[in-house]
This record gives C-alpha cells, structure tokens and sequence, in this order.
C-alpha cells in the first residue's frame, strides 16, 4: 500500500512538472542530435555544436526562437569581428597577441553590456583568435569552424524545440496568469481583513514579493506569445489585454494596501465590518474562479456576486455618512477610508474587463458559477 501510495504521489507531481519534463527530454534529444551531426560532419570541435543545441533549447518555442536568433548573430559578428582582427594584425609575440585581445574583446564587451543578448560575441572572438595558436590552424579555418558548429547546435535545437513535446509559451500563460490572480486573491483577503482584524505584515510582504515575481515571470511568457504568434506558431487571443488587466488589479491592490494600513474606527468597523466580509468573500473568490476558468479555458466566472456585495457595502457606507459617523474620525484615515471605497470601485472596473479577456481566453461560451466555498490558500 506503501508503495502505491508512493507512486501515486510521484505520479501527481510529476504531472504538475510536464513543462519542466518536456524541456529535459528536449534538451536530452537536442544534444544527442547536435553531437551525431557534427561527427557526420566531422566538425572540429563537437562540443560547441553541443552546448548551443542546450542552450538554445529553452521552456518555450518562442524562447527558443530569440535563444537561436541571438546566438546566431552574436556568433556571426563575433567570428566576422574576431577573424579581421587577426588576420589584419600581426600577433606573433605574447605581447602582440594581448594587444590584439583586447582591440578583439574590449569593443564587444561594450556592445554586450549594451545589448546583452549580444553577449555571445565576445567569446566567439576570443575563440577565433585563440584556437588557432593552440591548434596552429588559421584565423579564417577558425572562424569558419565556429559559425558551422554553432549553426549545427542552433538548427537542431530549434528543430527539437518545434518537433520534440514543443511547448508554447501561449499556453504557458494560462498557468501564470492563474496563478498571479491566485496570489492577487489571497493578499486581498489579508488586506480586507486587516480593516476589522489587524493584518500580518508579514505574510503580506511574502505574497507581495511572489506577486512581483509572478509579474515579471508572467511579462516576460507575454513576450515569447507574442513572438510565437508573429512567426504564425500560435493563434490564440492576443496577450496585452490579459496582462494589462492583471497588472491593473495589482495596482488595484497596492491602493487598498495604502488605504489599509491602520484598521478602521471602531465606530466605522460596527457597521461596516459584515459588508466587508462579503466584498472580501466575493472579490477573491471571483479572482480563484477566473484562476480555474483560465487554466482550463472553459467558461466565464459570473462577475454579479462581485456586483451585488459592492451595492451593499456602497450603501453602507453611504448609510455611515448620513449618520455622519465620520465626524470626530482624524482626517487622514477619513481620507483612507474614502480611497478605499474609490480602490474598490477601480477593482470592479478591472474585474469587468478581466470577464472579457476569460471570455477571450475561453474554448467554450459557457459560465463557470462563483463559489467562493472552493476557494484554496
């Protein structure tokens, strides 16, 4: 029993780890292929055919395809810039050849600096110029040796990444995209309940630092969909509305969390604290539904629960004004108080037009219902 527990367990996570598998059996088989060409070709050095294949061999097609283009170039201008070098300048002598160097890496080394994904210049240079001292070959015969084994990597990790268990990074998006909007709900939580209970900063800044990192991770798929969808590998919907909305929700976010630095007034927390809750309850267990539906792409969350507690703690608040409950309350937490009804309102905004970007996103018309009793930390 043991034993099949322990599978089954292994199972699972090996499930939830089939990018990360697809990637090792691609950068597996691209090596493999790169170092059978390169003998068939009987190529100089092999490995260099090897370690591009690897390196170009990236999570996505799209990221493969700038991984390749960028390599390719770099390794072109670097063997161009390298080969001139030192067929132009004599470097017979020790110090000749650190002259000749550092004409050779210091301008690359500028232009990487300046465009990193450029980098690979400045070691085919260097390679250029110093392979042929050791093997007592010409800078020419090197630099050509270094573009065909790097064109060999190149081509057959590419090929692998579009033949081999490819990946796309627009489907890609999903995953992070539900899982950012799972990270959105539960700062939400911490942030709404510390109005009426206190909140846990530090709990706060850890979902805060996995919402920036998720943001950046999120941001940089988007671009690689984008790639893939301007060399036709794709054609899903396009990505800027969907990331656009989710960083508005984060900036949503970070309004509430400034106005909700300090809990409310006990006089503000009595008949506010119920409508809170329910915004609470709602807002976040749209944001873990619209997680689930874009994981899945079927259906659309309902947005009416988000509508209908946002009525309620509108009028609310609406009800403490004319009771003028705020009188006598310092000015500047009137002042949060009344941003955090305007960051609420702003919210609504962009969950509205988060229900267009899932229904974009979405393979069937239907409606996935809200139920925050589902929700999951």
């Amino acid at each position: 029993m043991r034993i099949i527990a322990f599978l089954k367990r292994t199972t699972a996570w090996l499930k939830s780890r089939r990018t990360e598998l697809g990637l090792g059996v691609r950068v597996t088989v691209a090596a493999m292929g790169a170092l059978v060409i390169a003998l068939a070709f009987g190529l100089r050095l092999p490995l260099w055919a090897v370690l591009t294949s690897i390196i170009v061999t990236q999570m996505s097609v799209g990221r493969s395809l700038k991984a390749t283009r960028d390599y390719l170039i770099g390794t072109i201008g670097g063997a161009i810039y390298g080969g001139a070098i030192a067929l132009l300048i004599p470097h017979n002598g020790e110090g000749a050849l650190l002259a000749v160097m550092v004409m050779a890496v210091a301008p690359l080394a500028f232009i990487a600096a300046i465009n990193p994904s450029l980098n690979t210049a400045t070691v085919t240079a260097i390679i250029v110029l110093l392979l042929p001292t050791a093997s007592h070959g010409s800078p020419m015969d090197s630099a050509i040796d270094r573009v065909l084994e790097v064109a060999v990597g190149a081509i057959t990790g590419l090929a692998v990444s579009f033949l081999v268990l490819p990946s796309r990074a627009h489907s890609q998006i999903r995953a992070r995209a539900a899982r950012l909007l799972e990270l959105l709900a539960a700062a939400l939580t911490e942030l709404l309940s510390g109005l009426t209970h206190g909140r846990d900063n530090n709990t706060l800044h850890e979902l805060q630092d996995g919402i920036g990192a998720a943001l950046v991770s999120l941001n940089a798929i988007g671009a690689e969909a984008e790639r893939e969808r301007g060399a036709r590998l794709s054609s899903g919907p396009d990505t800027g509305p969907l990331l656009r909305t989710i960083l508005r929700l984060r900036h949503d976010l970070v309004m509430i969390g400034r106005a909700s630095v300090v809990p409310l007034p006990v006089e503000l927390q009595t008949p506010l604290a119920a409508p809170l809750a329910a915004v609470n309850y709602a807002i976040s267990g749209y944001l873990r539904t619209t997680a689930a539906a874009l994981r899945t792409g079927r259906g659309t969350p309902a947005i009416w629960p988000v509508q209908s507690a946002l009525e309620t703690y509108a009028a609310a608040v609406a009800s403490v004004r004319s009771e003028g409950l705020t009188r006598g309350i310092a000015g500047d937490v009137v002042e949060r108080f009344y941003a955090l009804g305007f960051s609420l309102e702003q919210m609504r905004q962009n969950l509205k037009d988060m229900e267009r970007c899932v229904s974009d996103w979405s393979e069937t018309s239907g409606v996935v219902a809200t139920n925050p009793e589902d929700e999951v930390d």
